[in-house]
C-alpha cells in the first residue's frame, strides 16, 4: 500500500486547526498543519502533531465490552446492543425513562455524532436527569448571555483580528489555544495585535504564558474578578465614559446598572481584590479610550463563586464602552449550519429553574442539572432515583467534585452504558462499553465551534481512513441507542433516525413563512439531499438551510456562497466566509427585543457579591487550576508524547508561602480541602502570587480496572477530590473549581 496524504480537521481542542495526515499501510504516521486551510493556515500545536499517537493508541478499545460474571469482556456489536436493550429496557419498564441519567462529556462537541445524536437520545428517554461538562466549565457564560440576549448560545467572541485593546480574564489562550473563542494560532493573533499598535491586558493571579506577553498584568486574589469588574463599571459611570455607540436605543437597564455599581468604587474593592484602586481606574479609562476593545473571560472567570455575575459584567463593560457587536469589539459569529436569519422580533426570553433536582433542589440551567449533584441522585432512594446511567464521552469521576463519592455511586447503579474509546475511571463501572472508532476513521464538521469562530468559515473532513470491517461509526452507535430507547430493539434500522430528523426539520421549515423553503414540498427537498451517510445528509440539509446555503436553489439574492455538502467536498481546505459582521437585531430573543443589561435574576445576586467585599482571606491559601499546552482535561494523559516536561501534576507554590510552610521544591505536600486531601509534589515558583497555589486538573489515573497503561504509570492526583460539591455558583449550578480555600503542609 503506497504512502498518501489526507486532510483532517483536528478534534483535540477548540482551535479546530486543519491537519495534513500522512497515511502509510493503513495507519496515520505523521501530522502537520495544513498550510492551505482557510482558517488555520498551517498552524499546529503539540496536540495536533501527536494525532497519530492518539489515533493508534494501543489502549483504545476496538471491540465492545460487556460485563459478565462481574468482569468486562469483549463481545460482538450485536451482543453489546442486545445487552444494552435488555439492561436499559428493564430499568425503563420498571422505573420509566426519567430514571436514566445522561452525562455528556467535553469530547461530544468535538465530533459530528456528538453534535447530532445526544439530543435525540435524551428526547427518546424523556428524562430530566441531564448532566454535562457545562456545569464544570462554561455554564455561567451561557446563563449570563441567556439573560442579556435571550438565548444561552448567543455568546459574543472577541474580534481578535481587528481589536485595539484585548483584556483577557482568567484565560491562558497561548496554552489552551482559546476556549469559547475559536481562533487557530492565538499566539500569531496576539503578535498581530501588538504589531498594529494594540494593547494586551491580562487579569490573572498567575503569571501564565499569556500574561508574560501582556502590556499589563493585573494579579487579583482568585475569585474576586466580579468585584473588580464592577469597580470598572463604577469608573465608566462616575467619569462619564459610557458610550453605547451603535446600540443606542437598543439597550435597557443602563440606569439600573449605574445604581448597582455605586457601592463598588475602586477604593471599596481594592483591599478585597488586592489590586490598587488606581490600576482599576487606569484600565477602565484605557478601555473607554481605545478605538476598539474586547473583554474576554474564560474558565478562571466562570468556575468561581460569582461566575455568572463575572460573565455578565464582562459583557456589561463591552456594552457600556460601545464594543458590543462592532468590528474590533465582541461580535456574534454566524455558523454555516445555523438558522438562516429571520426578521428581528422579540422572543420569549431566558429562564432557569424550570425544574429542580430531586435531592438538593438545584435549579435547572439550559436543561441541565449540576454535575456535582449526580452522585446524590444515584445514592438517594425514593421516587425519581437514578437507576441507570448513560455516559457519552465523559469521565465525571475525574472531572466532577468528589470523584471518590461518584466512584462509589456508579459502582451501585443498576445499569450503566458508556460510549467511550477508553476504559477509564468512569467507564470501568459500565455494564456495556461501546467504543467509537478513532478520529482517522471519522468524519468531522465543527457544529459547536463555528458558533465561536473569530472568522466565519465552513470546513468538512470526510474520514481519512475506512472503518475496520464490521465496525460501526460513532453516528451509527448513537443512532442505534436512539432506536433502543424508543423500544425498537437492537436490530432496528438505525438509518431511520436520520431520515426522521430530516423529515421533522423540513416539515417545520416548509411551514415557516420566513424560511427560505417556505411552502415547498418536503419530499422534493429530501430527494435533493446528497451524502453517503445519514449524518452527511443531515449536514447537507443544515448547510442548505443555513445563512450561507443555497436554499435548495431558491436563494433570493443569488449572491451568497450557496453552501451545500457537495460544495464543501469540492473545497477540502474549507471556504472562507469573511470577517464577523454586526448582527445584534437578529440575535436577540429577549422579551423586550433589546439587550437587557439588568436582568432581575442577576440583579438579585448582586447583594451577595457586595457582602463578599469584607472577605479578604488574609493568611489563607486559595487554589486555582492550571492548563497545559499538551493536555486537554483527562483524555490525553495516555499518550507518551503529551506527558512529561512541563505537563506534570505538581502543586505550584510561591517562594514566600513555601518558606512559611516548610515546603521544599520537589518534596511532597499534603493538600486538604472540603472534600478530602491529596499528596502531590511541590513546585516552587513565583509564577503564582503569594497566597495562591495551583494544581492542574484531569489527573488521578490510579484506580484499578482501567486500561490506561501510560497514564497509570504517572497517575498524578485528582484536584477535584479536594471538593465535596457544596461550593456552587447558585445562578448556574457550576462547581467552584477555582479560588477555593485549601490547607497545605509538608507530607
Amino acid at each position: 500500500m503506497s504512502t498518501r496524504t489526507a486532510l483532517r480537521i483536528c478534534p483535540l481542542c477548540e482551535a479546530t486547526c486543519g491537519l495534513t495526515l500522512t497515511i502509510d499501510e493503513g495507519r496515520v504516521t505523521h501530522a502537520r498543519g495544513d498550510r492551505e486551510d482557510v482558517f488555520s493556515a498551517g498552524f499546529v500545536c503539540p496536540k495536533g502533531a501527536s494525532f497519530p499517537a492518539l489515533d493508534t493508541d494501543p489502549d483504545r478499545l476496538s471491540r465492545p465490552l460487556v460485563r459478565r460474571d462481574g468482569r468486562l469482556v469483549e463481545a460482538s456489536w450485536a451482543e453489546a446492543y442486545e445487552a444494552v436493550a435488555a439492561g436499559l429496557g428493564r430499568v425503563i419498564r420498571e422505573h420509566g425513562g426519567e430514571s436514566v441519567a445522561v452525562y455528556l462529556g467535553n469530547p461530544n462537541v468535538h465530533t459530528v455524532a456528538g453534535g447530532l445524536y445526544p439530543p435525540l437520545i435524551i428526547r427518546a428517554l424523556g428524562t430530566r436527569q441531564i448532566y454535562a461538562a457545562s456545569t464544570l466549565d462554561q455554564m455561567p457564560k451561557q446563563v449570563a448571555c441567556g439573560f442579556l440576549f435571550g438565548q444561552a448560545f448567543a455568546i459574543p467572541v472577541p474580534d481578535l483580528d481587528r481589536t485595539h485593546h484585548l483584556v483577557i480574564i482568567g484565560a491562558n489562550p497561548l496554552v489552551s489555544n482559546g476556549s469559547l473563542v475559536t481562533a487557530a494560532d492565538f499566539p500569531g493573533k496576539l503578535k498581530a495585535l501588538r504589531g498594529r499598535g494594540g494593547r494586551l491586558t491580562v487579569i490573572d493571579p498567575t503569571r501564565t504564558r499569556t500574561a508574560e506577553l501582556a502590556d499589563q498584568h493585573i494579579r487579583p486574589r482568585p475569585g474576586t474578578d466580579a468585584a473588580l469588574l464592577f469597580a470598572m463599571v463604577n469608573v465608566l459611570f462616575s467619569e462619564g465614559l459610557t458610550d453605547l455607540g451603535g446600540l443606542q436605543g437598543q439597550v435597557t437597564g443602563v440606569e439600573e446598572v449605574r445604581a448597582l455599581a455605586e457601592p463598588f468604587s475602586p477604593e471599596a474593592v481594592a483591599a478585597h481584590c488586592d489590586v490598587p484602586a488606581e490600576d482599576i481606574r487606569t484600565l477602565a479609562r484605557a478601555l473607554a479610550a481605545a478605538p476598539s476593545a474586547a473583554v474576554y473571560g474564560r474558565i478562571g472567570s466562570t468556575t468561581v463563586e460569582f461566575g455568572t455575575l463575572c460573565s455578565w459584567l464582562i459583557d456589561v463593560i463591552n456594552t457600556l464602552t460601545g464594543n458590543l457587536d462592532r468590528p474590533g469589539g465582541v461580535m456574534f459569529p454566524l455558523s454555516p449550519t445555523g438558522r438562516a436569519p429571520r426578521p428581528p422580533k422579540p422572543g420569549r426570553g431566558f429562564t432557569t429553574g424550570r425544574w429542580r433536582s430531586r435531592v438538593s433542589g438545584h435549579p435547572e440551567t439550559v436543561s441541565e442539572l449540576p454535575a456535582a449533584a449526580l452522585a446524590e441522585e444515584i445514592e438517594t432512594p425514593g421516587e425519581g432515583q437514578v437507576r441507570a446511567f448513560l455516559a457519552i464521552a465523559g469521565n465525571p469521576v475525574l472531572s466532577a467534585p468528589d470523584g471518590e463519592r461518584l466512584d462509589r455511586a456508579l459502582a451501585q447503579v443498576g445499569f450503566m452504558v458508556s460510549v467511550d474509546p477508553y476504559l477509564n475511571e468512569t467507564s470501568r463501572h459500565a455494564h456495556v462499553v461501546l467504543p467509537p472508532p478513532p478520529p482517522s476513521q471519522s468524519a468531522h464538521f465543527d457544529f459547536a465551534f463555528t458558533n465561536f469562530s473569530v472568522r466565519d468559515n465552513a470546513r468538512y473532513s470526510p474520514p481519512p481512513l475506512p472503518l475496520a470491517d464490521g465496525r460501526p461509526d460513532e453516528a451509527e452507535i448513537l443512532a442505534t441507542l436512539v432506536m433502543i430507547m424508543y423500544g425498537a430493539g437492537p436490530d432496528a434500522d438505525a438509518s431511520v433516525v436520520d431520515e426522521q430528523a430530516i423529515a421533522a426539520t423540513l416539515a417545520k421549515e416548509t411551514a415557516d413563512p420566513h424560511s427560505p423553503v417556505a411552502g415547498r414540498d418536503p419530499a422534493e427537498l429530501t430527494a435533493r439531499l446528497t451524502g453517503r451517510t445519514g449524518y452527511e445528509r443531515r449536514l447537507d440539509l443544515m448547510l442548505r438551510l443555513g445563512p450561507y446555503g443555497d436554499a435548495f436553489g431558491t436563494d433570493p439574492s443569488g449572491s451568497g456562497p450557496a453552501l451545500t455538502l457537495e460544495r464543501l467536498l469540492a473545497h477540502p481546505h474549507g471556504i472562507d466566509l469573511g470577517p464577523l459582521k454586526p448582527r445584534i437585531p437578529e440575535v436577540l430573543r429577549t422579551a423586550s427585543g433589546k439587550v437587557e443589561l439588568a436582568p432581575a435574576t442577576l440583579v438579585a445576586d448582586v447583594p451577595r457579591l457586595r457582602r463578599s467585599l469584607s472577605d479578604h482571606r488574609d493568611g489563607g491559601l486559595v487554589l486555582v487550576g492550571r492548563r497545559h499546552l499538551r493536555s486537554n482535561n483527562s483524555w490525553m494523559h495516555n499518550v507518551p508524547a503529551l506527558t512529561g516536561g512541563t505537563n506534570r501534576c505538581t502543586i505550584q507554590v510561591h517562594p514566600e508561602d513555601a518558606a512559611r510552610l516548610g515546603l521544599t521544591d520537589g518534596g511532597p505536600a499534603r493538600v486538604k480541602g472540603d472534600g478530602g486531601e491529596v499528596q502531590v509534589p511541590v513546585e516552587i515558583t513565583d509564577a503564582v502570587r503569594p497566597g495562591v497555589v495551583s494544581l492542574p486538573h484531569g489527573w488521578g489515573h490510579h484506580r484499578d480496572g482501567t486500561r490506561l497503561a501510560h497514564a497509570s504509570r504517572e497517575p498524578g492526583v485528582n484536584v477535584n477530590q479536594l471538593l465535596d460539591g457544596s461550593r456552587l455558583d447558585p445562578l448556574s449550578g457550576t462547581a467552584v473549581l477555582n479560588g477555593f480555600p485549601v490547607q497545605v503542609a509538608p507530607a
